[in-house]
C-alpha cells in the first residue's frame, strides 16, 4: 500500500501529511510533485493543506490545472480514496470533484484554533472505522472556510448525507459558537455522491501524536488504511 502525497508551490502541510502516514499509522507514503501526470502505484491520494501558489486569484484556483490534477480527477472518478485537507478541499472544489466554495471566514479573520468536530457518517473510507467514535477534536487553521453553496446543493448534501463533519461542542452539539467561520449548517467536511473523495477544513495531519493535543487525525487515516486493505488483498 502506498499514499501519495500531492506537493504544489506553496504546499505548507505536505510534510505534516507525510509524518501523519509514516509516523502516524506506519503507512508507506511519498510525495507526488504537481508536475507529474500519473497517480500510478498509489491507492489513495492526500491533498495537503497550505497556500498552493499563494492563493492568487482564489484559493485553490491555480492548483486546480496543475498536471497532478488531471489524474487525480481520473482516478477520483475511478473510485480511488482522495482527501483534501484545508487549502486540498478547497482544490477539489475548484477541480470540481466536491460541490460549493470556501469563502473568507464571516469574522474576516484567520482562525488558528483546536475545534471540535461531529462525525455524521460512517460511509466514507475516511470515517468508517470511527463507529462510537462521534466527536474529534482537531485544529483549524485557515482565512477562508466558510463553506457556501446555493440553497439546491445544501440541501442535496443533507438529503444524500454527503456532510461528513460538522464543527460542535465537546459533547457533539452543534452551535453557533463551536463554528469558526460561519460555514452553512456548521459544515467542517463533504463527501462526493460516491463518497471515496472527501473535503475537510480541519486538519488531522495536526492530530496524530499527543505531543500535538490529540490524536483523533489517526483515527481517519487508520480508517483509510483498512478500507483499503480488502481491496488489495482481494
Amino acid at each position: 500500500m502506498k499514499i501519495a502525497v500531492v506537493q504544489f508551490p506553496g504546499s505548507n502541510c505536505d510534510q505534516d501529511c507525510l509524518r501523519a502516514l509514516t509516523d502516524g499509522i506506519h503507512v508507506q507514503a511519498e510525495y507526488l510533485w504537481h508536475k507529474e501526470t500519473s497517480v500510478s502505484g498509489f491507492q489513495a491520494v492526500v491533498l495537503p493543506g497550505g497556500f498552493s501558489y499563494g492563493d492568487y486569484l482564489r484559493c485553490g484556483a491555480i492548483a486546480r490545472f496543475s498536471p497532478i490534477m488531471r489524474a487525480v480527477v481520473r482516478a477520483a472518478n475511478e473510485g480511488m480514496p482522495v482527501i483534501g485537507i484545508c487549502n486540498g478541499f478547497q482544490i477539489l472544489c475548484e477541480a470540481g470533484l466536491l460541490p460549493g466554495a470556501l469563502i473568507r471566514n464571516q469574522s474576516l479573520r484567520f482562525v488558528c484554533q483546536p475545534v471540535w468536530l461531529r462525525v455524521e457518517t460512517e460511509e466514507t473510507p475516511f470515517t468508517a472505522k470511527l463507529k462510537g467514535q462521534s466527536v474529534l477534536r482537531m485544529p483549524v487553521a485557515h482565512g477562508e472556510g466558510c463553506f457556501f453553496t446555493d440553497p439546491t446543493t445544501l440541501g442535496s448534501l443533507e438529503s444524500k448525507r454527503q456532510v461528513v463533519f460538522r464543527y460542535a461542542d465537546a459533547l457533539g452539539k452543534v452551535t453557533p459558537e463551536s463554528n469558526p467561520n460561519g460555514s452553512m449548517h456548521g459544515i467542517a467536511g463533504i463527501c462526493n455522491e460516491a463518497r471515496n473523495v472527501v473535503g475537510m477544513m480541519p486538519h488531522p495531519d495536526r492530530a496524530w501524536d499527543r505531543k500535538l493535543g490529540s490524536e483523533d487525525g489517526k483515527l481517519l487515516f487508520g480508517s483509510l488504511v483498512e478500507a483499503l486493505e480488502p481491496a488489495i488483498f482481494r
